[in-house]
């Protein structure tokens, strides 16, 4: 069963996040649980498979602002890294970054089970 503590320990800014949850925490443990089941997580990873980046950047953008609304610094920050690059179309290698992104999103996922 997920915890503030477990949160917490993975590296969540947990004030923050119940601060915008108006301090309700079984409502912030149900979206932060709900997040690791984004579709926005595959259609990144298909995006930047195929070279299609501005759907990437699209896809990467929406989980910055849901990861970013719930204070999960951890995978927020890979987030946003990805983000940017997508955002100026860089032409590089996505693999290691989208691995990383993904490797915290199964920690999440970990946590939640």
């Amino acid at each position: 069963m997920l915890t503030i503590d477990d949160l917490k320990t993975y590296g969540a800014d947990t004030d923050t996040g119940l601060a915008r949850c108006v301090g309700n925490e079984a409502l912030y443990l149900r979206l932060v649980k709900s997040v690791c089941d984004d579709p926005c997580f595959d259609k990144l990873t298909e995006a930047v498979e195929t070279g299609a980046l501005k759907e990437g950047f699209e896809a990467a953008h929406s989980l910055k602002g849901v990861l970013g609304n719930l204070s999960l610094t951890p995978i927020y920050d890979k987030a946003v890294e990805i983000t940017e690059h997508l955002r100026n179309e860089t032409e590089m290698d996505y693999k290691p970054l989208i691995g990383e992104l993904n490797s915290l999103r199964n920690d999440l996922k970990s946590l939640c089970e």
